[in-house]
């Protein structure tokens, strides 16, 4: 069997609930984190951009929003803009766009996991935490349909379980896990040099 190709970048989604789940995640993640992370969470669309200000305190990790065409690295967290849709290029540059919501959002989860996973292919981690809604797990079904890694946060240990459960209907998830668990899962995987791990059995 063909090892798994190394990992290039994680994309992120979340809603309801998100903000102090990210600062928990963030907090856990060391500064020579292996590969970008490229973060959907559902923002108004008045929002004065402050969000990446916020999570950087107490985080090793740079955090900012993305720009058109900006080239992703790693170490860096990366926020879909306000009233934006997020994007990840097959060349690895950013791409913006204000067409219409996607599940009601905009940003929308599953419009930047549909695009890392054509970017990306089997190297792309996918993770799904709390919310209340289904976005996102159409994402991950095409992540998984292109040989990524799939990882949901416990449904009963997210602030808004109805993400995690709709992500986990539509998907068959490689790692279940709390969110105080996700900081060890990445540094396991980036010491694993992207190897498969075990399914969650799920």
């Amino acid at each position: 069997m063909p090892k798994r190709a190394p990992y290039r970048a994680i994309v992120l989604g979340v809603s309801a609930g998100g903000v102090g789940a990210l600062k928990t995640l963030l907090a856990t993640l060391p500064a020579d984190l292996p590969w970008p992370l490229l973060i959907v969470q559902h923002i108004s669309a008045d929002s004065d951009g402050s969000l990446a200000r916020v999570l950087e305190q107490g985080c090793a990790l740079r955090v900012k929003e993305a720009e058109e065409r900006e080239r992703i690295e790693p170490g860096t967290v990366y926020l879909a803009p306000a009233n934006y849709h997020l994007m990840v290029e097959r060349d690895g540059t950013l791409a913006l766009s204000t067409d219409a919501a996607v599940s009601y959002a905009r940003p929308s989860i599953d419009v930047l996991f549909e695009s890392a996973a054509r970017a990306f292919g089997p190297a792309l981690i996918g993770v799904i935490l709390t919310g209340a809604n289904a976005d996102g797990s159409l994402g991950l079904r095409a992540i998984k349909d292109k040989g990524g890694l799939a990882v949901v946060q416990d449904p009963a240990d997210a602030a808004s379980p109805s993400m995690p459960l709709a992500a986990l209907a539509a998907v068959r998830a490689d790692y279940v896990v709390p969110l105080a668990g996700l900081g060890a899962l990445f540094q396991s995987l980036a010491g694993a040099h992207g190897r498969k791990g075990k399914h969650s059995g799920r």
